[in-house]
């Protein structure tokens, strides 16, 4: 909500709400953001319209409990709901649509100066005088864990924004202290030493935990050290408020000022703002836009926004945009078009010969389209190694692919058939396992022809290829590299008759 800045000077409160008699404790807004309720010590809720400053229908009161001063109050996370804290010890729920009393737990022995909310609503965290912190079950309607804090009064107590951490701050005779406790267990899991404690915030990151007494402290959550200390007030805080990107503080004294902070500076967004009486609560709207105050009696609605822009930082309560979550099918970043299998050309196997033998042997489908289904572990290893050349050499074509890369020798030890890596595009690897070649008998006419040469013909090494002398090899097209790779694997074989 904004409002007009050319009517309303940016240091005087747009609205004066008029209407509690005694000191208002607490205020919240409504979700939607046009409406506040108030609490009072003079025993009520009260329900106000921001814009025209007026109050809507009649005070809430506990029937039971008219008089009941009200110390404390927040908002449930889903708006529905506002818990409060009473003189007499009562935690009370009230419903805002109702505007009633719907639930009233009792447990603590003194005045209840705080009340939170879990973040998943199930759970509120209440503060007492009497020197302890109690746990409810919203649900249940009961107090299910009671942290004897060794504060004489417990001034604030908060959940942190994953709620597994709580933190007390309160008065003892000696000194003031802040406590960590670990929500589940109770246990106490560091202790901090302050001045005069009255406020406390978390940001919502949890990396840092802001107090508030003389002067403002800023923690880290992490390792527990002060990090920063902001001054410029003249007495003790009564409240501060964190708008929720964490960059903007908001602080209200008993001087009667309104500090503005830059949290990424640590320094006071302009002068301090005056205001007509002492400060004992305060809340900035969920837009960060407007700040409401509460006094004696009085309740005060400012124009944050326009004090922002006054002084050049309306980026303080800029909201960065949450980035959106696209499917994987939506992504094609590192999508590449569909391979698909095609038909070897025409001489792309012709000259290749087998080592598997001292004769030759053509692999060409065309020369027996109907010979039985060849095993994988048969092909020839000519063939792979012709294939693995042509890689080799194709480290500069068009399609930018990697030279192959061998994995070093393998020892004669070890088991296992060779293995070649081959790189393909750049978010897969792909692995291709050379089968060995399987043993074979030489056929009589193999031998014949092989003893009728006039030279002597020795036993080619493992890995190389032999070739017929003045055979001519045929030169199969230039293919690019994945190409070569997907046809080996898929189109080795030609297609057989029949279907089969």
């Amino acid at each position: 909500m904004s409002f007009p800045t050319n009517k309303t000077p940016a240091v005087t409160p747009h609205q004066t709400m008029r209407g509690h008699t005694d000191r208002v404790r607490g205020v919240v807004h409504l979700r939607e953001g046009r409406r506040i309720v108030t609490c009072s010590r003079d025993g009520s809720l009260r329900l106000w319209d921001l814009e025209s400053g007026t109050q809507i229908g009649e005070d809430w009161r506990d029937k039971d409990d008219k008089e009941a001063e009200v110390h404390s109050m927040a908002l449930s996370p889903n708006g529905r709901t506002i818990v409060s804290g009473s003189k007499d010890g009562k935690v009370k729920l009230w419903d805002v649509e109702m505007r009633g009393v719907v639930a009233k737990w009792t447990g603590h022995t003194e005045r209840v100066m705080s009340v939170c909310w879990r973040a998943d609503g199930k759970r509120v965290l209440s503060g007492s005088y009497d020197g302890t912190a109690r746990v409810w079950d919203v649900k249940n309607e009961e107090s299910i864990k009671t942290i004897k804090t060794g504060h004489r009064w417990v001034h604030t107590a908060i959940y942190s924004p994953d709620h597994t951490q709580i933190v007390t701050a309160g008065y003892n005779e000696a000194d003031e202290r802040i406590k960590i406790w670990d929500a589940e267990t109770s246990k106490e899991l560091a202790t901090l030493k302050h001045d005069v404690l009255v406020s406390l915030a978390w940001t919502s990151d949890g990396k840092k935990l802001i107090s508030a007494g003389y002067l403002i402290r800023i923690y880290d959550t992490t390792t527990w050290e002060q990090i920063a200390i902001l001054e410029g007030h003249t007495h003790w805080f009564e409240a501060i408020t964190l708008f929720q990107n964490d960059r903007l503080l908001v602080s209200a004294s008993d001087d009667k000022k309104i500090c503005l902070w830059n949290l990424d500076t640590n320094l006071p967004v302009g002068p301090p703002i005056q205001h007509e009486g002492y400060l004992h609560c305060a809340a900035l709207s969920a837009d960060g836009k407007v700040l409401v105050t509460g006094s004696d009696q009085n309740v005060y609605v400012w124009d944050i926004h326009a004090i922002l822009k006054d002084a050049g930082h309306e980026d303080l309560v800029s909201i960065p945009p949450v980035p959106t979550q696209k499917s994987l099918k939506d992504t094609d970043a590192t999508r590449h078009p569909p391979i698909q299998a095609r038909r070897i050309p025409p001489g792309f196997f012709d000259g290749t010969q087998s080592s598997t033998a001292r004769g030759t042997h053509t692999l060409s489908p065309a020369h027996n389209p109907r010979s039985p289904r060849p095993p994988l572990s048969a092909i020839p290893r000519a063939l792979l190694e012709r294939l693995l050349s042509s890689f080799h050499h194709s480290h500069s074509d068009a399609d930018g692919a990697t030279e192959l890369q061998q994995r070093p020798r393998r020892s004669i030890f070890s088991r296992g058939p060779p293995i070649v890596e081959v790189a393909t595009v750049p978010d897969k690897k792909t692995l291709f396992v050379a089968p060995q070649p399987w043993p074979q008998q030489q056929s009589p006419s193999h031998a014949q022809g092989s003893s009728s040469q006039s030279q002597p013909t020795t036993t080619p090494a493992q890995g190389t290829s032999t070739a017929v002398p003045g055979a001519a090899t045929a030169q199969s097209p230039r293919i690019p590299l994945w190409a070569r790779f997907v046809l080996f694997i898929c189109c080795a074989s030609p297609p057989y008759a029949n279907g089969h």
